[in-house]
Parts: C-alpha cells; structure tokens; sequence
C-alpha cells in the first residue's frame, strides 16, 4: 500500500524535474530529482518538505498554465485544452500532497493528526 501511495507523489516530482528542464532551469530539476530520495527518509520533516514542494508544483504549474494561456490568447490560438491539462497537472499534485494524511504514509513518516 505504501508503494501505491508514494506513487503519485514519485511521479509528480518528475513531471516538475521535466517541466523544469524543458524551462532550461537545471538546477531546479536536479533539485526536484534529489527530492526524489526523500520518499525514503522515514522522518515527518520529509513528508512535510515533499507536501511543501508538491503544493509549490501545484502553484508553479497554475503560474505555467496562466503564461501559456496569456499568449494564447494574443495570437488568437486555441487554449482550453491547454488550460484543462495543466490545471489536471495541479490538481494532481496537490492530491499528491495530500495523500500524507493516507494512514499508510501516516505510520511511514511517523506523522501525528
């Protein structure tokens, strides 16, 4: 259950690690790679910096979303598709967060309620 839970999270991560490299911003994607090694760290203050950055991700792809959006429009191309995936990617990872208060990643990261 723990694997299924940790999962999205996993994935969340590196979606953000390619959005960030495809920005040409590395430093950021070898961070969000690093962050990855954490879903091993068995303390609460990693399952708090994991939920911290998945939100951050969150705002970071709503931030893409509006930019993309933005430049859409003034060309006059389409850009609701655009918008429907990337808000999809958002609230993905905000999920993502949440699933810390799953009772799996609760006993994991010996997080309190």
């Amino acid at each position: 259950m723990t694997f299924l839970a940790l999962l999205p999270v996993g994935l969340s991560i590196l979606v953000l690690a390619a959005h960030f490299f495809r920005a040409g911003q590395f430093v950021l994607c070898a961070a969000m790679l690093g962050l990855l090694g954490l879903t091993a760290v068995r303390r609460p203050w990693a399952a708090r910096t994991l939920q911290a950055v998945l939100v951050l991700g969150a705002l970071e792809w709503l931030r893409t979303m509006a930019g993309f959006v933005s430049e859409r429009q003034l060309e006059g191309r389409p850009f609701v598709r655009l918008a429907a995936i990337l808000t999809g990617v958002a609230l993905v990872s905000v999920l993502s967060a949440l699933l810390f208060r799953t009772r799996a990643l609760r006993a994991r990261y010996g997080l309190e309620r």
